[in-house]
């Protein structure tokens, strides 16, 4: 599907062997919206067979953000239910396919990350093969609180960290350092932000970019960490986390809460939470294990499309990112009163599902 796109806030060009890509939306921390997500699945279509490219680096133009994630404001904020799903059929499909090019990609693809990077920032980053982040970084999936889901294919990376990291993370959205980001399997490498330049540099001066050949140069910048806190808490986290049930975890939080801040800090986020975005969670959590990635993208497209038409929503949106009064008023408002037959009939196929490159 080529779109032809002309967008000013993702900057291409080819530098010695390496593709760049340069997110150039600062004032909104790099946001994606629709016309940012149909270019880069252009670019990316174009450049996976391009001869004269070895590998693509993609990278932000300030360091306060590489990409905050989708522009779920855009969609959200829109009155007609019709109209999200509208604009969210488009913007997901692109942004999926998007996913999906990174996933498969024939060749390396280098994310650097610096700064904020949460959402759709990780879709564009975590399915490649090189995810490098700064002393500065901060991870984080907070669709629950949002009235959405971990999308962008995050049930395949999610389930790839080791123990319930995964399931601990897509449910509450945890901000990730350095240390943390590393431990979990989301980052491959840490470099120093101001060495980034000089690591493009040399990216750029190699005569060629294989695999190994990226490997070579970043082991020349990589700096050790301090051990992880989320590291530390794995054992916890796995004994919360790998229950049978979304009621277990909410209830053994709550009885570990009044003596431990962390725990408390846990329940509080869960209670912001959507109550229908932690049912949704759970469930492609479970179902998502073992998925392959253009199963596990083909789910959040059907949930997607979906869940932008209902009421929690736009009510996320406007809690969180337009009035800001951090009180959304979920409905239903318990995970007790969420309708499991209604959650299962969201992952049913569309009429018009995702379109999903072929070739890859």
């Amino acid at each position: 599907m080529r779109v032809n796109v002309e967008c000013r806030e993702i900057v291409r060009k080819i530098e010695g062997r390496l593709g760049l890509i340069t997110l150039d939306r600062p004032k909104a921390l790099n946001a994606l919206n629709v016309e940012m997500v149909e270019t880069l699945d252009e670019i990316l279509e174009d450049w996976a067979f391009n001869p004269l490219i070895d590998a693509v680096l993609v990278r932000s133009s300030s360091a306060r953000a590489f990409c905050a994630g989708g522009d779920v404001r855009s969609i959200g904020t829109l009155s007609d239910a019709t109209e999200r799903c509208a604009l969210g059929r488009r913007f997901f499909n692109a942004e999926y396919r998007m996913n999906y090019r990174i996933n498969r990609f024939p060749k390396p693809f280098i994310a650097l990350l610096d700064g904020v990077a949460m959402g759709g920032g990780l879709g564009l980053s975590v399915h490649g093969s090189h995810r490098v982040v700064s002393e500065t970084v901060r991870i984080a999936m907070p669709e629950t609180i949002l009235g959405l889901f971990p999308d962008v294919g995050a049930t395949w990376f999610f389930s790839r960290s080791p123990g319930a990291i995964g399931r601990y993370l897509a449910l509450v959205g945890t901000h990730l350092d350095t240390a943390d980001a590393l431990a979990a399997g989301l980052a491959t490498h840490h470099v120093p932000a101001a060495k980034f330049n000089t690591l493009t540099a040399a990216l750029i001066a190699a005569p060629e970019l294989d695999h190994a050949g990226v490997d070579a140069i970043l082991a020349g910048f990589v700096r050790p960490v301090e051990e992880s806190v989320l590291a530390q808490r794995a054992s916890l986290i796995d004994e919360i986390f790998a229950a049978d049930s979304l009621r277990f975890v909410i209830d053994r939080i709550a009885a570990l809460a009044p003596a431990a801040p962390w725990a408390a800090e846990v329940q509080a986020t869960l209670r912001r939470a959507s109550p229908t975005s932690l049912c949704i969670t759970w469930a492609r959590m479970l179902a998502g294990k073992g998925q392959a990635i253009d199963q596990v993208l083909r789910d959040d497209f059907r949930l997607a499309v979906r869940i932008v038409g209902q009421h929690d929503f736009p009510e996320g949106v406007r809690a969180i990112l337009i009035e800001k009064d951090q009180n959304a008023h979920w409905s239903p408002a318990s995970i007790d009163e969420v309708n499991e037959r209604k959650i299962a009939a969201l992952f049913a196929p569309l009429e018009k599902d995702l379109e999903l490159p072929e070739g890859l």
